[in-house]
Parts: C-alpha cells; structure tokens; sequence
C-alpha cells in the first residue's frame, strides 16, 4: 500500500548550478530562432567546413582502420596522432614526444581537466581578463577566487600577477573575448614570471592558426623551451600547458584538441580524463590524424583566412558608420572578435542585450567575461559565423537597441 506520509523533499542541486551564465546555451541555440543574426557566438562557418573531404576520411577510417576508429583508444590518445602532434609543434629548441601530448575532446575538456588536476576548492587563479567565459564555467564547480591581470596594461608586473596562484590563464593570440594579440615582451614576461614564481601557465591557443594582418609571434610554449637553453631537453619540461584544438581550423564538431605538457602534468590529466569521459572518440582521432597527415588543414588555410578577413572588415566598417559615436574598439589582426567598448559609463550592456534581441540580433555582453559579473560596458561581436550583408544588418539592428537602451 502506498505510504501516508508525504515523500520528503529532493535534494537540491549543487550550489554551483546557480551560477552559471545562460549566454553559452544561448548563442549556440540562436539559429533556431527565425530572422535572428547571431554576433554573440564564437563559431565558424560552416562553408568552410571540408565535407567531401571528411567524409572520405571518416569512410576509411572505419574501413581501413577498424581497430582506431570503433574501439576504445588508450586514455591519453591514439599514438600515431599524439605523434603528429608532437612533430607539428616541435622546433630545435622544443622538443616534443608522445609523453608531451593528451588528447582530449574538444578545448573544453582540456580546461576542464586543468582544473581538476590543479585547483584546489576556492584556490586562486590569475587570470588574462576580461576572461573566456568557457573557462569560468569549467573551473565554476571549484568556487576559485580569480587574479585578474590585463598584459596590455603599461604596468603590468607579470610576477606580481602570478604569484601564489595555483595557475594561471592566458590567451595570447586574439584573446577571446578582446581579440587582442599579446606583444613579446610582455609574452617573455608571462614565461619569466611562471618561472620564478613556479606557477603553471596555461597557454590556451584556438585562434593561433587566425592571423589576416602580420606574422605569427613565438608561443608561450616555444619561449619557455627557449629559456631551457641547450641542448634542448627531450621530452619538454618546462612550466607551460599548451591547449590546442583543430576546431577553428577543421571543424568544431570533430571535438579533438590536444594539452602538451610537461611529462608529469600530461600523466596528472591523464588520470584526470580517466575519471571524466575515458577516452576521446576513436573515430574522430582516426580522422583527425589522416586530416593532419593529409595536410587537409593547410591547404583550406588560405580560404579560411581570406573569408574572415572579409568579414572582419565588413564587420568594423559597419561599425564605423552605425556605432562610432557610442563605441570604441580596435580592429583585430586575427581571431574572431571585436571587442566594443561604450563610451557612455551608464550605457549597460546587459540591458542592451535584452534590447538587442527585441531587434533580432544577438551580443555577448562584457559582464559574462568578469568573474564578478561587473563589466557591463563592452560587447563582444564575432565576425566569422556571417557573411558580409548580414554582418551590416546586425550592426544597423544593434544600433537601433542601442538607441533605446
């Protein structure tokens, strides 16, 4: 017979949960609401995909590699793509093996798993700000504290930022969400500072391959291998993590990316994916390894680049005309983003997000980028998901909702 009693209350849910932003769910769900342009998200076209190429890989890999791509793969990665990966990023002065590289899925989980190998609940995290929200959201079940530093300030100390954080996070090429692109000075600085302090450096790298104006600066990685002096060691040892990922140069839906690291931290994550999803898909490595040993990924390089560095332009014209009298921005040599700042203090971007999707376009406002929530005077726009016109219609729409703001 069923109980009398009333069944007691559930349980809540964790506390974090409340937390968290709902601008992530959604920019990514924007293209299913009709007539809407979608400048908040950070995604690629998707005519740059290589279909007919991947879908050839992906026919043989299962064909021709059955044991690859349809069975367990070993927690760290297949060995002949933790190969290539080493091959891709080793110089005379970093010299890489299979013990440097993780795969892991996506960008995501290898923030994911940075913070579970090194952030201790409520530990202290100097952090490139304003910050990708994606981060906060991985490290948010943890409560960090965060030390925000901005490199491009004229007197940034990176020791003093650095120092007695259990890691620090930077993304020196086209930071998302500013798009700016952080000097060498102040890249050797981030590297001398890990150093002395003996902080891990997590050197977060998606838009790396993005350049439209100038040549590419040293990575973080490559300068601490530098540092080492010679002979270079073999595997590399130094203070930097190295997060890459074939998202922005391939495709996002395969989820591969890749953590290179010292030996020991790569044996740290490794346990830490062993408890977070096993393994990333086989089949996806298999297509991953076969695209990279193809060169697939160099030669849509140059279309890429081209399409974006339209777009950018599109973007920051439209700018010009609609907007230059409420905001400021630098254009970016690289990336996906522009980074609006109103020059009204009591222009609040939040509202202006709610106004904005009145008039049909959506934005990411600045405050999901601060750990306590309180830029509210910048956007962050994308120029890469849309072409030319709708990129004009979306500045004349954003304008509109700035007016009744």
């Amino acid at each position: 017979m069923p109980s009398e009693t009333s069944p007691a209350p559930r349980r809540p849910f964790a506390a974090w949960l409340g937390e968290t932003n709902e601008v992530t769910r959604l920019f990514l769900s924007a293209g299913a609401i009709p007539d809407l342009i979608n400048l908040a998200g950070g995604l690629p076209e998707p005519a740059t995909f290589p279909v007919p190429e991947l879908a050839e890989l992906a026919r043989k890999a299962v064909a021709e590699h059955p044991g690859d791509a349809l069975a367990y793969p070993p927690i760290e990665g297949l060995p002949a793509l933790r190969d290539r990966i080493a091959r891709r990023y080793s110089t005379e002065a970093l010299r890489l093996t299979r013990d440097n590289v993780l795969i892991v899925s996506g960008g995501m989980q290898g923030l994911d798993l940075v913070g579970k190998a090194l952030l201790d609940p409520g530990g202290l995290i100097a952090a490139q700000a304003p910050t990708y929200l994606g981060a906060l959201d991985a490290w948010r079940p943890r409560s960090p504290r965060y030390r925000p530093f901005r490199p491009d300030a004229n007197a940034f100390d990176a020791e003093a930022a650095l120092a007695g954080a259990q890691f620090a996070y930077a993304v020196p090429n086209f930071s998302n969400p500013t798009g700016r692109l952080v000097g060498s000075g102040t890249r050797r600085a981030l590297v001398e500072a890990a150093e002395a302090t003996g902080t891990w450096l997590l050197e977060d790298d998606p838009y790396g391959a993005l350049y439209y104006d100038g040549e590419p600066l040293p990575r973080l990685i490559e300068l601490a291998a530098e540092r080492a002096g010679e002979p270079a060691p073999e595997p590399y040892d130094g203070p930097v993590l190295y997060l890459g990922t074939l998202s922005k140069e391939v495709a996002p839906g395969l989820r591969v990316g890749w953590v290179i690291a010292a030996p020991e931290m790569i044996r740290a994550l490794t346990l830490a994916k062993q408890g977070s999803d096993m393994c990333t898909g086989g089949l996806s490595q298999r297509v991953a390894l076969d695209a990279l040993e193809d060169g697939l990924d160099r030669r849509i390089l140059p279309g890429i680049l081209e399409t974006y560095r339209r777009r950018r332009d599109a973007l920051c014209a439209a700018l010009s005309e609609h907007l230059a009298d409420r905001f400021g921005w630098e254009v970016p040599v690289g990336g996906m983003f522009v980074w609006a700042v109103a020059k009204d203090p009591a222009l609040d971007t939040d509202r202006l997000l709610a106004a904005a999707l009145e008039h049909k376009v959506c934005v990411a406002p600045g405050s999901v980028f601060d750990p306590e929530g309180r830029d509210r005077r910048a956007i962050r726009l994308n120029f890469t998901l849309n072409d030319e016109a709708r990129l004009a219609e979306g500045v004349k729409r954003l304008a509109a909702a700035v007016q009744i703001t």
